[in-house]
């Protein structure tokens, strides 16, 4: 039994719109293949008054819309993606019929002045890269300058950072974690690495972390994790029961410095109390202000602070992280700033304790 099949106006309409594209696509397309017959006949009565060299073959090219160049072919304009890629394939077939390389062909949209070239270039070769200009004398000079102010804001930091009694140092702990992928596309994180380091960079704690759960993305290229760091064969690597013990045990007490804490602590099933934390992400001199009128903060790059503020490099591109090295760049940021943000902190606490 046949079943009635029934459009909506507005399908109707777009399957009249493109028949009639079809037909004046193909009305056109004739209209040309007409026009270069009456060309082709026309040089070839005049052939014997033209050179060798001159001649062209109508076989040169493939059939439809053609340019003075026999390899550049004219897509006729109003087709959409699907129409356009068979319009290229048939003339690739009938320039292969011909003997003709299809390699070689460029299409152009009627109506256009921006050629799509297919393969290699018109002169045949591939577009050079433009060259780096080298920096100028000027820029050298400034970085330089930049260079040795950082140095001279560094010194003159680490002088007073010297004068700290090591009994206060001993209070401050910088942690960084590494996470692996788990689930559905590797989106929920689980903990592969913790790491933790005191005032003046000394490693206190650093084990990569086995994961229950199957791992659908180790994230090697960002993490620097790799399957036979944490798998079960690892003896050296932590359960992560464990792992959440020993770094809860090495903060009791301290004062916990880092960049985005809250991630890591999230990984590590941990809390901390909210004084005792130093996170460079949500120090406000260290954000970035956005909005219309700049009243919203945004955290920053570690990455970025670093390099800015002391001059460091560290998670160069095309090198995975290192939790040790993330750990020590918050610490040595924490330190740049350590007494306007211990000071501000004093008097936010000052300030409450005045209310209550």
């Amino acid at each position: 039994m046949a079943t009635n099949v029934y459009f909506s106006k507005k399908a109707k309409a777009k399957m009249k719109a493109r028949r009639n594209r079809l037909r004046k696509s193909e009305a056109e397309r004739i209209g040309h293949e007409d026009a270069d017959n009456q060309t082709d006949n026309t040089s070839s009565s005049h052939a014997r008054k033209r050179p060798a060299s001159e001649m062209t073959s109508s076989s040169d090219a493939p059939n439809g819309n053609k340019t003075a160049d026999s390899n550049i072919i004219t897509v006729p304009a109003g087709l959409n993606s699907k129409e356009a890629r068979k319009f290229r394939k048939d003339a690739r077939r009938r320039a292969r019929a011909n003997g003709q390389p299809d390699d070689q062909l460029k299409f152009i949209v009627e109506g256009q002045e921006q050629e799509k070239v297919e393969g290699k270039s018109e002169q045949g070769q591939q577009r050079k890269r433009p060259k780096k200009e080298a920096p100028k004398i000027s820029e050298l000079l400034a970085r330089a300058a930049e260079q040795k102010k950082l140095e001279e804001k560094r010194a003159k930091q680490n002088a007073i950072n010297d004068a700290i009694p090591l009994e206060e140092r001993s209070q401050y702990v910088a942690i960084d974690c590494e996470m692996v992928g788990v689930g559905i596309g590797g989106k929920k994180s689980a903990l592969a690495r913790a790491s933790a380091v005191g005032w003046s960079g000394e490693v206190l704690f650093d084990t990569f972390v086995r994961v229950p759960e199957r791992v659908t993305d180790f994230r090697t290229r960002v993490s620097g994790v790799r399957a036979r760091d944490i798998n079960s064969r690892n003896d050296e690597a932590m359960d992560h029961e464990e792992c959440r013990t020993a770094v809860g045990e090495l903060l009791m007490g301290k004062k916990l410095v880092g960049h985005a804490l809250k991630n890591d602590l999230a990984a590590l099933m941990i809390t901390h109390p909210r004084e005792e934390i130093r996170d460079t992400a949500r120090y406000k001199p260290f954000m970035r202000a956005t909005g219309r009128s700049g009243g919203k903060l945004r955290p920053r790059k570690l990455r970025d602070l670093v390099l800015e503020n002391l001059g460091m490099k560290i998670q160069v591109e095309g090198e995975s992280h290192c939790s040790i090295d993330d750990a020590r760049a918050s610490m040595e940021l924490f330190k740049s700033v350590k007494g306007q943000w211990e000071k501000e902190l004093a008097a936010k606490s000052k300030t409450k304790r005045g209310t209550k």
